[in-house]
């Protein structure tokens, strides 16, 4: 499933237009990632918790040469399943 589907679940769900729908979905994502860059977290109940999540740099071989080097530290966005969603997962 794509943004534009999701966003049409949300209309058909919601009865709302897909134009709302759509706004609403990224509505959604843009507060996730404004919540991660403020090191903050998303909890949502029966689904998961996205977070932000700190690697250090570290020394990294490149496959192809076998050249050693470093790679940067960085701050990815994590995700933490719910244990709801997680039984879902092993049907």
């Amino acid at each position: 499933m794509n943004k534009s589907e999701l966003a049409k679940a949300v209309s058909d769900k919601a009865g709302i237009t897909r134009a709302q729908a759509g706004d609403a979905v990224d509505a959604i994502i843009e507060a996730i990632i404004a919540s991660a860059k403020a090191d903050d977290t998303v909890q949502l109940a029966g689904f998961g918790t996205f977070h932000a999540k700190h690697r250090e740099a570290r020394e990294v071989r490149n496959p192809r040469t076998g050249e050693k080097m470093m790679s940067a530290a960085k701050t990815a966005l994590a995700f933490r399943p719910a244990s709801a969603l997680k039984d879902l997962a092993s049907l």
